[in-house]
Parts: structure tokens; sequence; C-alpha cells
């Protein structure tokens, strides 16, 4: 396939960096990151590159430049009034629509499909759909999932990923005019499972999405949300929630583009970390473009470390093209418990252990409370506090 662009690629962080006049710098615009279908058009990833740097790259070497098994993986899809699903040709228009791949890896699995999944949601009255994939096997495999609301739907989505798989995927997301669509990507793989996943999003006038990575079971899990705030008045609300276990890599580099005029984007991603090796990291790109007046943005990133021998790299940036702005700000911070309410509920009687894991609890639950569907909240509840279970002593 040919590349996406005219121009030769940029790969960010490939050259030397120098404030001299004249002197050639890396690309520092996040839109401006070289993009194409073809993976051969990137260099290949050494893992000294800005996208791949915190991950690690020799363990999903097959993924990015082995050969995939591009035929389509077995997927069960709910019925729904106002839903439509079928498997189409990457040939076809839809195909493309909301973004294209930054990376190698995203490329190898976008020019390995054969065939897509097209999930569309035009009921004005609010559905909800799940995509339930339960993995196939351990064979390096590539997928493309669209989901595109149609104009003033309005629809809950849940992608479950469980089971065990070795996948390399690319979702992309349309929300269009006046829609409101909540996209859940939901993954409870098992222990051995490996799963990189670009997810990009498109969202019209007065549209609004709201997205949630949620990311528990897995080896190796990396899930690269990007959001296009294309149309005035679009909101991205992008939220996430990890908990990484002893030797468990979970990973997430987030992109909101304000594009227009009069958009709102919050970004809010949560994790817990126990066990030696347990590793998170978390990127967060905001970009608010010139012609994006009025906009308002926030992205914060907080991690709790429950145990020694854990790491969570969190990256927040942000760049602003335009001062005419409502108001952007960004937020990380790592850290063990609050002093504060363990002391709280400790002089109410509650034991030091119990006080504990409510602490953790209270922490992570913010997220699944944001979805509002009752009975996925209560089922991302259980699987937090299995996840607590395993703590020998939080």
């Amino acid at each position: 396939m040919s590349s996406a662009t005219d121009t030769a690629p940029v790969i960010p962080g490939a050259q030397a960096h120098s404030h001299g006049p004249g002197s050639p710098v890396p690309v520092q615009t996040r839109s401006a990151r070289f993009r194409s279908t073809d993976p051969t058009a990137f260099p290949a990833v050494t893992g000294r590159e800005v996208d791949w740097k915190l991950t690690p790259v020799d363990r999903i070497r097959d993924l990015i430049d082995g050969e995939l098994d591009g035929s389509p993986i077995t997927t069960t899809v709910t019925e729904a009034a106002g839903v439509t699903t079928e498997w189409v040709g990457t040939e076809d228009a839809r195909i493309g629509s909301a973004g294209t791949p930054e990376d190698r890896a995203s490329a190898n699995a976008w020019a390995s499909t054969a065939k897509a999944l097209v999930v569309t949601v035009s009921s004005e009255e609010r559905v909800e759909v799940t995509i339930d994939r339960t993995g196939a096997d351990h064979a390096p495999r590539a997928s493309h999932l669209v989901i595109n609301a149609k104009p003033n739907a309005r629809g809950l989505v849940v992608i479950d990923n469980r089971g065990s798989a070795r996948l390399s995927e690319n979702v992309e997301i349309v929300v269009e005019d006046g829609a409101e669509l909540t996209v859940v990507s939901l993954q409870e793989w098992d222990d051995e499972s490996v799963h990189l996943s670009a997810q990009f999003a498109r969202i019209d006038k007065s549209a609004t999405l709201n997205h949630f990575v949620v990311s528990l079971g897995g080896s190796i899990v990396r899930v690269n949300p990007s959001a296009a705030l294309a149309g005035e008045g679009a909101t991205g609300k992008l939220y996430g929630l990890y908990f990484s276990d002893a030797g468990q890599h979970l990973e997430q580099q987030v992109f909101v583009h304000h594009i227009a005029p009069h958009t709102v984007s919050d970004v809010l991603y949560k994790g817990a970390l126990n066990g030696k090796g347990a590793r998170t990291v978390w990127i967060g790109d905001v970009l608010i473009g010139r012609d994006a007046t009025g906009t308002d943005s926030y992205e914060a990133n907080r991690n709790l470390v429950l145990s020694d021998g854990t790491r969570a790299d969190s990256i927040p940036n942000l760049e602003i093209e335009t001062g005419d702005i409502a108001g952007a700000g960004h937020a990380s911070a790592t850290g063990r418990f609050d002093d504060e309410q363990l002391f709280y509920l400790r002089s109410r009687g509650i034991s030091e252990e119990e006080s504990r894991r409510l602490v953790v609890l209270g922490f992570l639950l913010e997220i699944v409370q944001k979805i509002g569907q009752e009975s996925l909240e209560e089922r991302l509840i259980a699987a937090v506090e299995r996840e607590l279970e395993a703590v020998e002593s939080i």
C-alpha cells in the first residue's frame, strides 16, 4: 500500500537535538508524526524510538515485523435494534475514515487484515452492544474493527476481550454529528496473552465520545487511543483503568487532538501496581491546534503503588497553538497510600487491612462509575476485588 503522506518519513527522535540555529531537531508536534498503512514505510523498530522506548519490543517482535493471520477472528456481536454488523473488504470506504497507523505494528496489522468488522449504530434511542472476542490460539493474528455512530445516534459498545490470544489490531471509531457514543475496550485476557491495539476516533460536530480502556489481564497489553475532535463543539472523554500484577506490562499512549473550535476533552487514567516486575506506561499527548479556539482540556494520570519492585512511567504532554482557549492543564502522580484517608477510616473502627483495601477500591472505581451501565460496572468491581484478593499485604 502507499504511504498516507507525500513526504519522506520524519521519525521523532531520530535526529540529534540542538538549540543552535539551523540545527535539525526531532518532530515536536504530536500531529506531525509520520503515518502510513504500509509497514515497510516505517524504519525497523529498535526500541530506542520515542513511541517504543518504554515497550518490551523483543517480546512482541512477531507482531511488529512478522507475518500475521488476517482472517476474521471469532467474534459474536449482540443483536440490537438500530445496529448493523457486517464484514467488509479493506477497500471499503469506511476503512481509514478515523485514522492512519503511526507505528510499524499498527501498519503491519492494517496491511495483514483480510476483512474488517463494521458495527454501525443508527438508533437515536440508546442501545447497548457487546463485541465478544474470546481469543483463538497463540498464532500471531491481525484484526480491524470499525464502530460508526450515525448522526444523533446513542449507544454503548463494549469490546470484550477474553481468553488466549496474540493479537495486533486497529480499531476505528467515528462519531458523526450530534451522536453520543460510549466505547469500552475491556482486556481480561489470560495471563500469557499479548495484545497491541491502535484505536483511532473521529468526533464530529456537537458529538460526544466516552472512551474507556480497562486492562486487567494479559502478559503485555498496549492500547493506544487517539481522538481527533474534528467538529465544532465536539467532546472527547477518555478514561482508563489498569491493574498490573507481577511481570505484567500494561501500556497506554493517549493522543487528543483539538482541531475545531469550542471542543472539550477530559482524560483521566488510574492504575495500581503490585508484585515484582509489575510495569505500567502512560503517555498522554494533548494538542490544541491553531483553529481550536475556545478549547477546554485537561488530562491526568494517577498511579497507586502497592508493593516494592514495580515501575510506573507517567508522561503528560500539552501543546497549545492558540492563545484563545477556555482552559488547559495536565497532571501526573505516582505514590503509595493516602495516610489521611487511612487515618479517617481507622478512626471509625475499620481495621488497617480493610481500610487499605477500601482506599484502593475507591481509588480505582472512580473510573468504573463513569461508564453508566450497571451490570458492566458490577462485573468490573468484582474483577478489581479479585485483583485485590491476590495482594498478600496491601
